[in-house]
């Protein structure tokens, strides 16, 4: 297939590479010229404008930060929009509002385009490895014409259900995984300050019913003081907020997703946005460690 990519950045350069290994041609518009560097050896062709890229693709994929950003490239001038024609499908992978993907879906919808909201799980390592978890939102229809796309860059693809419901989903990843890494912090400071090994604890408490993945994973990440992002502290803010804003809008209470989302906001404001969201321990360890 001609698959347009936009969004070229620390997921969506190794998602694209995927779909070229796998004999598709690229379409790719970039805002920084560098972004397009890795792919001037493969069989890829850069383009002016996401018109441009729209003009030649069956399937366009944006993968870029918050909807602003999706609306721009979908609706903005010189937007996919303007370029694309009937039938052309847009799938974006993005993490954004799932009342704004329900809002460019109708409005790209009237003029005859398909939109796929199609957000993921699995940071830097699951773009890398192809290993991504693809929630979907959208038609049946067009979800099984990208299917084939998407199973080259995920192990987990899923049609949730209309369009908006893959960022739901992903609301919910977004939920449990901050939450959880803040409780993995939580613990494993508390151990450290009561003068016990965390290592020591976390191999306990993976025998038993507080084992998850986060603990597995993101603890021995924490563990090898290996904060290198793999999913940057500053996104998953991002991502809390879009929860916050939604939870506001439909008057729910999110106790715990609120606190986390405080400090998510707090490491940002200490400069450590940047780091990976398992920085979480390294704040916590800066509040509770007293002033000399």
């Amino acid at each position: 297939m001609n698959v347009g990519f936009i969004g070229l950045g620390l997921m969506g350069r190794p998602m694209a590479l995927h779909l070229e290994k796998a004999g598709h041609t690229l379409h790719l518009w970039a805002r920084r010229p560098e972004s397009l560097a890795p792919f001037a050896a493969v069989n890829a062709k850069t383009h002016a404008t996401p018109a441009q890229v729209a003009a030649h693709a069956e399937v366009v994929i944006v993968m870029v930060a918050d909807a602003p950003d999706v609306e721009k490239v979908c609706l903005g001038a010189d937007g996919l929009a303007s370029g694309g024609k009937a039938g052309l499908i847009v799938v974006d992978m993005s993490t954004i509002n799932p009342n704004a993907a329900r809002t460019i879906g109708l409005r790209l919808a009237e003029m005859g385009i398909e939109f796929v909201d199609a957000p993921v799980s699995g940071g830097e390592m699951g773009a890398i490895n192809a290993a991504l978890t693809i929630m979907v939102g959208g038609k049946a229809s067009a979800f099984e014409k990208v299917r084939p796309l998407l199973e080259k860059l995920g192990k987990s693809v899923t049609l949730i259900g209309d369009s908006g419901a893959g960022q739901v989903a992903k609301a919910c990843n977004q939920i449990l995984t901050g939450v959880g890494v803040l409780a993995v912090a939580e613990a494993f400071n508390f151990a450290a300050k009561s003068g016990v090994d965390p290592a020591k604890v976390r191999e306990a408490l993976l025998g038993g019913f507080a084992y998850s993945k986060i603990l597995e994973n993101h603890g021995q990440r924490m563990l090898d003081r290996n904060f290198k992002p793999g999913f940057k502290a500053w996104m998953h803010q991002k991502d809390l907020r879009i929860i916050m804003e939604e939870a506001h809008r439909m008057g729910l209470m999110l106790p715990s997703a609120a606190a986390t989302a405080q400090v998510f906001n707090a490491i940002v404001g200490s400069g450590m946005g940047d780091n990976d969201s398992i920085t979480a321990l390294q704040l916590l360890e800066k509040m509770s460690t007293p002033e000399q």
